[in-house]
């Protein structure tokens, strides 16, 4: 299993340290354009593996995409990040220049590789990987809910001063501020909905910390945060490793499914060795329902900022 992770800055380092901790791949390579960076990241994470317990070879390398060939998975999250006061959306003219000249680099030295994308804006980089690869659409895949998806469960444990072990939720929709869905309708204690212990407005509460949760830490860090998007990277990477069949919410092109079509959007999403395996519906509530339109606009307004 070799995995290839393009961008050797906080998230990308943090997912390459995720996934070889983790010990199911053969081999991570790690990505940049900055002369060094990538092989000095590599050399690090080596020094980490009598330490931390794992065999999994980590090579760095400066824009040779030969060193990526025959990736069974390559994650993007080159580009520039957040910085305080920004939206995601503020990223696109920058960023898809470098998503759509990284992913066909990629697809060149790896035809059959599943491509994981980070980079933000993160639903609008997905679309246009697929539009620039045109790789079947369970082989594309936006890392969003995932992360989005902790950091309600974080959100909802803090409001139920519970174990964070003791809960369950997840957030659809788009990958932004105004554009996640948290599902309060299904979030959980221990199988026990969260209304049974939470008033109405302190679930409100919830899912505006939780919407705003990036932004939140980008002011307190002044960049993007890394630890809790390398990890949700990651655990998507080892779902599609191992074949797990795992449930994630991750942004992937609908033709239909929730209403929707055309644009790649937050769904849940079941993750196995061909990538996406099966788009799950669930049941929605009528306000949630109106938060997913409101939000798939959105998306299709920053997609119309592409030039493709």
């Amino acid at each position: 299993m070799k995995v290839t992770v393009v961008g050797a800055g906080a998230v990308g380092a943090s997912c390459a340290e995720y996934i070889a901790i983790k010990n199911f791949a053969s081999e991570v390579v790690i990505l940049d354009i900055k002369e060094g960076y990538a092989e000095g990241k590599a050399m690090d994470l080596m020094q980490c593996a009598s330490l931390n317990g794992f065999d999994t070879k980590i090579t760095g390398s400066t824009s040779d995409y030969s060193k990526t060939a025959n990736s069974d998975i390559c994650v993007i999250t080159s580009g520039i990040p957040r910085k305080p006061g920004m939206t995601r959306e503020e990223l696109i003219g920058i960023n898809a220049g470098i998503v759509k000249s990284v992913s066909t680099s990629l697809v060149e030295h790896s035809p059959n590789t599943i491509i994981i994308v980070v980079s933000n804006p993160m639903d609008t980089m997905t679309y246009l990987v697929h539009k620039t690869t045109g790789l079947p659409k369970h082989r594309i895949i936006g890392m969003g809910g995932a992360l989005d998806s902790a950091r309600f469960k974080y959100r909802l444990a803090e409001a139920l001063e519970a174990p964070i072990s003791d809960v369950d939720g997840m957030v659809i929709g788009g990958h932004s501020d105004k554009g996640m869905v948290p599902l309060i309708s299904h979030a959980t204690r221990n199988s026990i909905k969260v209304s049974e212990f939470l008033s109405e407005d302190r679930l409100t509460q919830v899912a505006e910390d939780t919407k705003v949760g990036g932004a939140t830490l980008t002011k307190l860090l002044g960049t993007s945060a890394w630890y809790a998007p390398g990890a949700a990277v990651s655990g998507l990477v080892q779902a599609i490793a191992c074949d797990q069949k795992k449930i994630y919410p991750c942004s992937t092109m609908l033709d239909g499914e929730y209403g929707l079509s055309g644009l790649c959007i937050g769904v849940p999403v079941i993750l196995g060795r061909r990538g996406i395996e099966k788009i799950v519906n669930v049941s929605l509530s009528d306000a949630e329902k109106a938060h997913m339109v409101e939000s798939a606009e959105g998306v299709k307004k920053t997609n119309g900022l592409l030039e493709l």
